[in-house]
Protein backbone atom coordinates (compact mmCIF):
# COMPACT_ATOMS: atom_id res chain seq x y z
CA UNK A 1 0.00 0.00 0.00
CA UNK A 2 2.77 2.35 0.91
CA UNK A 3 4.65 1.35 -2.22
CA UNK A 4 1.65 2.21 -4.35
CA UNK A 5 1.40 5.64 -2.81
CA UNK A 6 5.09 6.27 -3.26
CA UNK A 7 4.86 5.15 -6.87
CA UNK A 8 2.00 7.51 -7.55
CA UNK A 9 3.93 10.31 -5.92
CA UNK A 10 6.95 9.54 -8.13
CA UNK A 11 4.79 9.55 -11.27
CA UNK A 12 3.25 12.84 -10.25
CA UNK A 13 6.67 14.34 -9.83
CA UNK A 14 7.73 13.16 -13.28
CA UNK A 15 4.59 14.64 -14.84
CA UNK A 16 5.27 17.91 -13.07
CA UNK A 17 8.80 17.93 -14.49
CA UNK A 18 7.53 17.30 -18.06
CA UNK A 19 4.88 19.97 -17.76
CA UNK A 20 7.42 22.46 -16.53
CA UNK A 21 9.66 22.16 -19.71
CA UNK A 22 8.67 24.14 -22.82
CA UNK A 23 7.64 21.91 -25.68
CA UNK A 24 10.00 21.99 -28.76
CA UNK A 25 8.51 23.48 -31.86
CA UNK A 26 10.39 23.54 -35.21
CA UNK A 27 10.89 26.87 -37.06
CA UNK A 28 7.88 28.01 -39.09
CA UNK A 29 9.69 27.58 -42.44
CA UNK A 30 10.33 23.89 -41.75
CA UNK A 31 7.22 23.10 -39.73
CA UNK A 32 5.01 22.57 -42.75
CA UNK A 33 7.73 20.56 -44.41
CA UNK A 34 7.86 18.12 -41.50
CA UNK A 35 4.12 17.83 -41.40
CA UNK A 36 4.07 17.06 -45.12
CA UNK A 37 6.76 14.51 -44.63
CA UNK A 38 4.78 12.84 -41.88
CA UNK A 39 1.71 12.72 -44.08
CA UNK A 40 3.72 11.19 -46.89
CA UNK A 41 5.07 8.56 -44.55
CA UNK A 42 1.62 7.79 -43.34
CA UNK A 43 0.36 7.52 -46.90
CA UNK A 44 3.27 5.24 -47.64
CA UNK A 45 4.40 6.98 -50.93
CA UNK A 46 7.86 5.54 -51.50
CA UNK A 47 8.60 7.62 -54.63
CA UNK A 48 8.70 10.92 -52.71
CA UNK A 49 12.12 12.17 -51.67
CA UNK A 50 12.70 12.24 -47.89
CA UNK A 51 14.70 15.13 -46.53
CA UNK A 52 17.81 14.15 -44.60
CA UNK A 53 17.82 14.58 -40.88
CA UNK A 54 19.62 17.76 -39.92
CA UNK A 55 21.42 17.84 -36.63
CA UNK A 56 21.79 19.42 -34.14
CA UNK A 57 18.24 20.32 -33.33
CA UNK A 58 19.15 23.55 -31.61
CA UNK A 59 19.47 26.73 -33.58
CA UNK A 60 23.12 27.30 -34.33
CA UNK A 61 25.46 28.22 -37.17
CA UNK A 62 26.31 24.62 -37.93
CA UNK A 63 22.65 23.77 -38.48
CA UNK A 64 22.24 26.82 -40.72
CA UNK A 65 25.17 25.77 -42.93
CA UNK A 66 23.82 22.23 -43.28
CA UNK A 67 20.37 23.50 -44.17
CA UNK A 68 21.85 25.79 -46.85
CA UNK A 69 23.70 22.82 -48.31
CA UNK A 70 20.47 20.84 -48.46
CA UNK A 71 18.76 23.81 -50.08
CA UNK A 72 21.46 24.02 -52.79
CA UNK A 73 21.08 20.33 -53.47
CA UNK A 74 17.32 20.69 -53.84
CA UNK A 75 17.74 23.63 -56.21
CA UNK A 76 20.06 21.57 -58.41
CA UNK A 77 17.54 18.76 -58.53
CA UNK A 78 14.77 21.19 -59.39
CA UNK A 79 16.81 22.67 -62.28
CA UNK A 80 17.61 19.17 -63.56
CA UNK A 81 13.94 18.14 -63.52
CA UNK A 82 12.89 21.38 -65.25
CA UNK A 83 15.45 20.94 -68.04
CA UNK A 84 14.44 17.33 -68.50
CA UNK A 85 10.77 18.31 -68.86
CA UNK A 86 11.70 20.95 -71.42
CA UNK A 87 13.74 18.48 -73.44
CA UNK A 88 10.92 15.95 -73.32
CA UNK A 89 8.47 18.61 -74.47
CA UNK A 90 10.79 19.63 -77.28
CA UNK A 91 11.16 16.05 -78.50
CA UNK A 92 7.42 15.47 -78.29
CA UNK A 93 6.59 18.67 -80.16
CA UNK A 94 9.49 18.67 -82.62
CA UNK A 95 8.57 21.29 -85.20
CA UNK A 96 10.51 23.02 -87.94
CA UNK A 97 10.70 26.60 -86.72
CA UNK A 98 13.23 27.73 -89.31
CA UNK A 99 10.58 29.36 -91.51
CA UNK A 100 8.21 30.43 -88.73
CA UNK A 101 7.63 34.03 -87.80
CA UNK A 102 8.34 35.27 -84.30
CA UNK A 103 4.62 35.68 -83.57
CA UNK A 104 3.93 32.06 -84.56
CA UNK A 105 6.65 30.78 -82.25
CA UNK A 106 5.23 32.86 -79.39
CA UNK A 107 1.78 31.38 -80.08
CA UNK A 108 3.23 27.85 -79.98
CA UNK A 109 4.93 28.66 -76.69
CA UNK A 110 1.65 29.84 -75.18
CA UNK A 111 -0.38 26.88 -76.45
CA UNK A 112 2.10 24.32 -75.20
CA UNK A 113 2.02 25.90 -71.71
CA UNK A 114 5.75 26.49 -71.44
CA UNK A 115 6.90 23.12 -72.76
CA UNK A 116 8.50 24.67 -75.85
CA UNK A 117 12.04 25.69 -75.19
CA UNK A 118 12.38 29.42 -74.59
CA UNK A 119 15.69 29.36 -76.38
CA UNK A 120 13.77 29.31 -79.67
CA UNK A 121 12.55 32.81 -78.93
CA UNK A 122 16.07 33.90 -78.11
CA UNK A 123 17.30 32.38 -81.35
CA UNK A 124 14.73 34.29 -83.38
CA UNK A 125 15.65 37.53 -81.62
CA UNK A 126 19.31 36.89 -82.49
CA UNK A 127 18.39 36.25 -86.11
CA UNK A 128 16.52 39.53 -86.16
CA UNK A 129 13.81 40.73 -88.50
CA UNK A 130 14.32 41.95 -92.07
CA UNK A 131 14.54 45.71 -92.51
CA UNK A 132 13.25 47.51 -95.59
CA UNK A 133 15.10 50.39 -97.22
CA UNK A 134 13.14 53.45 -98.30
CA UNK A 135 13.52 57.14 -99.07
CA UNK A 136 12.26 59.95 -96.86
CA UNK A 137 10.00 62.19 -98.90
CA UNK A 138 8.74 64.71 -96.34
CA UNK A 139 8.85 65.37 -92.60
CA UNK A 140 5.32 65.92 -91.28
CA UNK A 141 6.32 66.59 -87.65
CA UNK A 142 8.92 65.39 -85.16
CA UNK A 143 7.34 61.94 -84.86
CA UNK A 144 5.84 61.29 -88.32
CA UNK A 145 7.04 61.37 -91.91
CA UNK A 146 6.12 60.32 -95.44
CA UNK A 147 8.36 57.67 -97.00
CA UNK A 148 8.51 55.82 -100.29
CA UNK A 149 10.32 52.80 -101.67
CA UNK A 150 10.79 51.45 -105.21
CA UNK A 151 8.42 48.50 -104.67
CA UNK A 152 5.66 50.17 -102.62
CA UNK A 153 3.55 53.30 -102.55
CA UNK A 154 4.02 56.29 -100.26
CA UNK A 155 3.34 55.71 -96.55
CA UNK A 156 2.60 57.98 -93.61
CA UNK A 157 4.68 56.36 -90.86
CA UNK A 158 5.91 57.07 -87.37
CA UNK A 159 9.51 57.72 -86.32
CA UNK A 160 10.76 55.72 -83.35
CA UNK A 161 12.17 57.66 -80.44
CA UNK A 162 15.74 56.32 -80.69
CA UNK A 163 16.21 57.53 -84.30
CA UNK A 164 18.58 60.50 -84.68
CA UNK A 165 16.26 63.12 -86.12
CA UNK A 166 19.15 65.43 -87.03
CA UNK A 167 20.03 63.02 -89.85
CA UNK A 168 16.50 62.99 -91.26
CA UNK A 169 16.11 65.19 -94.31
CA UNK A 170 14.19 64.86 -97.58
CA UNK A 171 15.90 62.36 -99.82
CA UNK A 172 17.67 60.51 -97.00
CA UNK A 173 17.79 56.72 -97.09
CA UNK A 174 15.99 55.27 -94.05
CA UNK A 175 15.48 51.81 -92.55
CA UNK A 176 11.87 50.66 -92.22
CA UNK A 177 10.29 48.01 -90.01
CA UNK A 178 9.16 45.01 -92.05
CA UNK A 179 5.60 45.08 -90.65
CA UNK A 180 4.72 48.55 -89.39
CA UNK A 181 6.96 50.38 -91.91
CA UNK A 182 8.06 52.67 -89.07
CA UNK A 183 11.43 54.41 -89.39
CA UNK A 184 13.95 52.54 -87.22
CA UNK A 185 17.23 53.98 -88.52
CA UNK A 186 19.03 56.16 -91.05
CA UNK A 187 21.68 55.13 -93.57
CA UNK A 188 24.18 57.97 -93.44
CA UNK A 189 26.00 56.85 -96.62
CA UNK A 190 23.46 57.63 -99.32
CA UNK A 191 25.77 56.59 -102.14
CA UNK A 192 24.45 53.58 -103.97
CA UNK A 193 26.63 50.47 -104.11
CA UNK A 194 26.41 50.75 -107.88
CA UNK A 195 28.07 54.17 -107.72
CA UNK A 196 30.96 52.78 -105.67
CA UNK A 197 31.39 50.03 -108.26
CA UNK A 198 31.73 52.65 -111.02
CA UNK A 199 34.86 54.14 -109.47
CA UNK A 200 38.07 53.05 -111.13
CA UNK A 201 40.50 52.21 -108.33
CA UNK A 202 43.23 50.93 -110.65
CA UNK A 203 44.18 53.16 -113.54
CA UNK A 204 44.05 51.60 -117.02
CA UNK A 205 47.35 50.60 -118.58
CA UNK A 206 46.74 52.55 -121.79
CA UNK A 207 48.62 55.83 -122.18
CA UNK A 208 48.79 58.53 -124.85
CA UNK A 209 51.81 56.72 -126.33
CA UNK A 210 49.59 53.70 -127.06
CA UNK A 211 47.39 55.80 -129.35
CA UNK A 212 48.52 55.94 -132.95
CA UNK A 213 47.91 59.33 -134.46
CA UNK A 214 44.99 61.36 -133.07
CA UNK A 215 47.36 64.20 -132.09
CA UNK A 216 44.66 66.82 -132.65
CA UNK A 217 42.06 64.89 -130.62
CA UNK A 218 44.53 64.39 -127.76
CA UNK A 219 45.35 68.10 -127.71
CA UNK A 220 41.66 69.07 -127.64
CA UNK A 221 40.75 66.73 -124.80
CA UNK A 222 43.76 67.92 -122.79
CA UNK A 223 42.62 71.53 -123.17
CA UNK A 224 39.01 70.72 -122.26
CA UNK A 225 39.46 68.18 -119.44
CA UNK A 226 42.95 68.00 -117.97
CA UNK A 227 44.08 71.62 -118.07
CA UNK A 228 41.02 73.03 -116.20
CA UNK A 229 41.67 70.54 -113.38
CA UNK A 230 45.42 71.08 -113.13
CA UNK A 231 45.73 74.80 -113.95
CA UNK A 232 42.37 76.55 -113.48
CA UNK A 233 44.10 79.91 -112.98
CA UNK A 234 44.93 80.07 -116.69
CA UNK A 235 41.25 80.26 -117.58
CA UNK A 236 40.64 82.92 -114.92
CA UNK A 237 43.40 85.08 -116.37
CA UNK A 238 41.87 84.67 -119.83
CA UNK A 239 38.46 85.63 -118.45
CA UNK A 240 36.69 82.52 -119.77
CA UNK A 241 35.03 79.54 -118.17
CA UNK A 242 36.50 76.12 -118.92
CA UNK A 243 34.34 73.64 -120.86
CA UNK A 244 31.95 71.56 -118.77
CA UNK A 245 31.86 68.54 -121.01
CA UNK A 246 33.26 66.88 -124.10
CA UNK A 247 31.64 64.43 -126.48
CA UNK A 248 33.68 62.00 -128.57
CA UNK A 249 31.90 60.82 -131.71
CA UNK A 250 32.81 58.97 -134.84
CA UNK A 251 32.85 55.56 -136.49
CA UNK A 252 33.30 52.44 -134.37
CA UNK A 253 36.87 51.38 -133.65
CA UNK A 254 38.46 54.81 -134.11
CA UNK A 255 39.81 55.12 -130.54
CA UNK A 256 37.16 56.99 -128.55
CA UNK A 257 37.15 54.66 -125.53
CA UNK A 258 40.91 54.18 -125.82
CA UNK A 259 41.44 57.93 -125.48
CA UNK A 260 39.18 58.00 -122.41
CA UNK A 261 41.29 55.22 -120.84
CA UNK A 262 44.43 57.25 -121.52
CA UNK A 263 42.85 60.26 -119.79
CA UNK A 264 42.04 58.07 -116.77
CA UNK A 265 45.64 56.84 -116.71
CA UNK A 266 47.21 60.31 -116.90
CA UNK A 267 45.00 62.20 -114.47
CA UNK A 268 45.03 61.89 -110.68
CA UNK A 269 41.36 62.87 -110.44
CA UNK A 270 38.60 60.42 -109.51
CA UNK A 271 37.41 58.65 -112.65
CA UNK A 272 33.84 57.35 -112.85
CA UNK A 273 33.05 55.11 -115.82
CA UNK A 274 29.41 54.55 -116.75
CA UNK A 275 27.73 52.82 -119.66
CA UNK A 276 24.54 54.50 -120.81
CA UNK A 277 22.53 51.30 -120.47
CA UNK A 278 23.35 51.14 -116.73
CA UNK A 279 21.22 54.24 -116.18
CA UNK A 280 18.13 52.39 -117.41
CA UNK A 281 16.65 50.92 -114.24
CA UNK A 282 13.70 48.66 -113.60
CA UNK A 283 11.64 50.72 -111.16
CA UNK A 284 10.19 54.17 -111.69
CA UNK A 285 12.52 56.93 -110.52
CA UNK A 286 15.60 54.74 -110.02
CA UNK A 287 17.33 56.02 -113.16
CA UNK A 288 17.16 59.74 -112.23
CA UNK A 289 18.12 58.88 -108.64
CA UNK A 290 21.21 57.02 -109.88
CA UNK A 291 22.21 60.02 -112.00
CA UNK A 292 21.93 62.30 -108.95
CA UNK A 293 24.00 59.93 -106.85
CA UNK A 294 26.70 59.68 -109.52
CA UNK A 295 27.17 63.43 -109.65
CA UNK A 296 26.93 63.66 -105.86
CA UNK A 297 29.72 61.09 -105.51
CA UNK A 298 31.72 62.99 -108.13
CA UNK A 299 31.29 66.22 -106.15
CA UNK A 300 32.36 64.56 -102.91
CA UNK A 301 35.50 63.17 -104.57
CA UNK A 302 36.30 66.24 -106.66
CA UNK A 303 38.26 66.82 -108.79
CA UNK A 304 36.64 64.06 -110.81
CA UNK A 305 35.89 62.99 -114.37
CA UNK A 306 32.62 61.27 -115.35
CA UNK A 307 32.89 59.18 -118.52
CA UNK A 308 29.55 58.06 -120.01
CA UNK A 309 30.06 55.57 -122.81
CA UNK A 310 27.30 54.87 -125.36
CA UNK A 311 25.33 57.95 -124.35
CA UNK A 312 22.86 57.31 -127.18
CA UNK A 313 21.26 54.61 -124.95
CA UNK A 314 19.49 57.36 -122.94
CA UNK A 315 20.17 60.57 -124.87
CA UNK A 316 18.06 60.01 -127.98
CA UNK A 317 15.72 62.67 -129.28
CA UNK A 318 12.49 63.10 -127.33
CA UNK A 319 9.19 62.16 -128.88
CA UNK A 320 5.64 61.41 -127.72
CA UNK A 321 5.38 57.84 -126.56
CA UNK A 322 2.78 55.80 -124.71
CA UNK A 323 5.37 53.37 -123.41
CA UNK A 324 6.23 53.74 -119.74
CA UNK A 325 9.76 52.54 -120.38
CA UNK A 326 10.40 55.21 -123.00
CA UNK A 327 9.06 57.92 -120.69
CA UNK A 328 11.31 56.70 -117.89
CA UNK A 329 14.35 56.88 -120.21
CA UNK A 330 13.39 60.44 -121.13
CA UNK A 331 13.08 61.36 -117.44
CA UNK A 332 16.57 59.96 -116.87
CA UNK A 333 17.91 62.14 -119.70
CA UNK A 334 16.15 65.21 -118.26
CA UNK A 335 17.85 64.59 -114.92
CA UNK A 336 21.18 64.32 -116.76
CA UNK A 337 20.49 67.67 -118.44
CA UNK A 338 19.75 69.21 -115.06
CA UNK A 339 22.99 67.86 -113.58
CA UNK A 340 25.05 69.11 -116.50
CA UNK A 341 23.65 72.64 -116.52
CA UNK A 342 21.49 73.18 -113.45
CA UNK A 343 21.49 75.79 -110.70
CA UNK A 344 24.29 74.02 -108.83
CA UNK A 345 27.82 74.81 -109.86
CA UNK A 346 29.60 71.61 -110.83
CA UNK A 347 33.06 73.04 -110.21
CA UNK A 348 35.81 70.46 -110.66
CA UNK A 349 33.62 67.88 -112.40
CA UNK A 350 34.24 67.21 -116.08
CA UNK A 351 32.02 65.03 -118.24
CA UNK A 352 33.21 62.98 -121.21
CA UNK A 353 30.65 61.28 -123.45
CA UNK A 354 31.16 58.87 -126.31
CA UNK A 355 28.79 57.75 -129.04
CA UNK A 356 28.74 56.34 -132.56
CA UNK A 357 25.53 58.14 -133.57
CA UNK A 358 25.66 61.80 -132.62
CA UNK A 359 22.85 62.57 -135.07
CA UNK A 360 20.40 60.61 -132.91
CA UNK A 361 21.12 62.59 -129.73
CA UNK A 362 18.76 65.21 -128.38
CA UNK A 363 19.87 68.75 -129.32
CA UNK A 364 19.41 69.93 -125.74
CA UNK A 365 22.04 67.43 -124.58
CA UNK A 366 24.84 68.50 -126.90
CA UNK A 367 24.20 72.23 -126.98
CA UNK A 368 26.97 74.66 -125.85
CA UNK A 369 26.83 75.16 -122.11
CA UNK A 370 26.43 71.47 -121.45
CA UNK A 371 28.78 69.93 -124.01
CA UNK A 372 31.15 72.71 -125.04
CA UNK A 373 33.47 70.73 -127.28
CA UNK A 374 32.69 68.05 -129.86
CA UNK A 375 35.67 65.95 -130.96
CA UNK A 376 35.35 63.99 -134.20
CA UNK A 377 37.15 60.66 -134.67
CA UNK A 378 37.55 59.74 -138.33
CA UNK A 379 38.98 56.61 -139.91
CA UNK A 380 42.78 56.78 -139.85
CA UNK A 381 44.79 57.87 -142.87
CA UNK A 382 47.78 55.96 -144.23
CA UNK A 383 50.32 57.52 -141.86
CA UNK A 384 48.08 56.89 -138.85
CA UNK A 385 47.51 53.28 -139.92
CA UNK A 386 51.25 52.68 -140.00
CA UNK A 387 51.66 54.19 -136.54
CA UNK A 388 48.90 51.98 -135.17
CA UNK A 389 50.47 48.92 -136.83
CA UNK A 390 53.86 49.74 -135.32
CA UNK A 391 52.33 50.05 -131.85
CA UNK A 392 50.60 46.66 -132.04
CA UNK A 393 53.59 44.84 -133.59
CA UNK A 394 56.18 46.33 -131.23
CA UNK A 395 55.98 43.34 -128.86
CA UNK A 396 55.60 40.69 -131.58
CA UNK A 397 58.43 38.56 -133.01
CA UNK A 398 58.47 39.21 -136.75
CA UNK A 399 60.38 37.33 -139.40
CA UNK A 400 62.77 39.06 -141.80
CA UNK A 401 60.36 38.96 -144.75
CA UNK A 402 57.75 41.16 -143.01
CA UNK A 403 57.53 44.70 -144.35
CA UNK A 404 55.08 46.81 -142.33
CA UNK A 405 54.78 49.42 -145.10
CA UNK A 406 53.21 46.92 -147.47
CA UNK A 407 50.74 45.37 -145.00
CA UNK A 408 48.38 48.34 -144.92
CA UNK A 409 47.67 50.65 -147.83
CA UNK A 410 45.55 53.74 -148.31
CA UNK A 411 42.96 51.70 -150.21
CA UNK A 412 42.23 49.43 -147.25
CA UNK A 413 39.19 50.55 -145.29
CA UNK A 414 40.64 49.63 -141.90
CA UNK A 415 40.03 51.29 -138.55
CA UNK A 416 42.32 51.15 -135.54
CA UNK A 417 40.35 48.23 -134.09
CA UNK A 418 40.63 46.38 -137.44
CA UNK A 419 44.43 46.77 -137.43
CA UNK A 420 44.60 45.40 -133.90
CA UNK A 421 42.43 42.44 -134.93
CA UNK A 422 44.73 41.89 -137.93
CA UNK A 423 47.80 41.61 -135.70
CA UNK A 424 46.00 39.27 -133.29
CA UNK A 425 44.82 37.03 -136.13
CA UNK A 426 48.35 36.85 -137.59
CA UNK A 427 49.71 35.76 -134.23
CA UNK A 428 47.04 33.04 -133.93
CA UNK A 429 47.91 31.69 -137.38
CA UNK A 430 51.57 31.45 -136.34
CA UNK A 431 50.63 29.59 -133.16
CA UNK A 432 48.53 27.16 -135.18
CA UNK A 433 51.69 26.04 -136.95
CA UNK A 434 53.70 25.97 -133.70
CA UNK A 435 55.86 28.95 -134.70
CA UNK A 436 56.95 31.80 -132.45
CA UNK A 437 57.66 34.13 -135.39
CA UNK A 438 55.02 35.82 -137.52
CA UNK A 439 55.68 35.72 -141.24
CA UNK A 440 54.50 37.80 -144.16
CA UNK A 441 52.10 35.04 -145.21
CA UNK A 442 50.43 35.18 -141.75
CA UNK A 443 49.75 38.91 -142.13
CA UNK A 444 48.35 38.46 -145.65
CA UNK A 445 45.99 35.66 -144.55
CA UNK A 446 44.90 37.64 -141.51
CA UNK A 447 44.24 40.74 -143.64
CA UNK A 448 42.04 38.78 -146.04
CA UNK A 449 40.03 37.34 -143.16
CA UNK A 450 39.54 40.72 -141.46
CA UNK A 451 38.45 42.43 -144.69
CA UNK A 452 36.12 39.54 -145.52
CA UNK A 453 34.41 39.76 -142.12
CA UNK A 454 34.04 43.52 -142.52
CA UNK A 455 32.40 43.16 -145.96
CA UNK A 456 30.00 40.53 -144.62
CA UNK A 457 28.97 42.86 -141.78
CA UNK A 458 28.28 45.66 -144.26
CA UNK A 459 26.21 43.35 -146.47
CA UNK A 460 24.12 42.23 -143.51
CA UNK A 461 23.36 45.85 -142.72
CA UNK A 462 21.75 46.33 -146.14
CA UNK A 463 18.86 44.00 -145.24
CA UNK A 464 18.08 45.44 -141.83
Amino acid sequence: MGQDISALNGAGKKNNKKNGKPKYEPPPEYKNLRLKGNKKKKNGNKNDLDLPKILPNTRCRLKKLRMERVKDHLLLEQEFITNKEQMDGKNANDQDTGNLELDEIEAIAKNSKGKVNEELLKLESIRGSPVYIGTLEEMVDDDHAIITSPTTADYYVSILSFVDKDLLEPGATVLLHHKTMAIVGVLQDNADATVNALKIDKSPLETYQDIGGLEQQIQEIKEAVELPLTHPELYEEMGIKPPKGVILYGAPGTGKTLLAKAVANQTSATFLRIVGSELIQKYLGDGPRLVRQIFKAAAENAPSIVFIDEIDAIGTKRYDSNSGGEREIQRTMLELLNQLDGFDDRGDIKVIMATNKIESLDPALIRPGRIDRKILFENPDLATKKKILQIHTSKMTLSDDVNLDTIVTSKDDLSGADIKALCTEAGLLALRERRMQVTKQDFESAKERVLKNKVEENLEGLYV
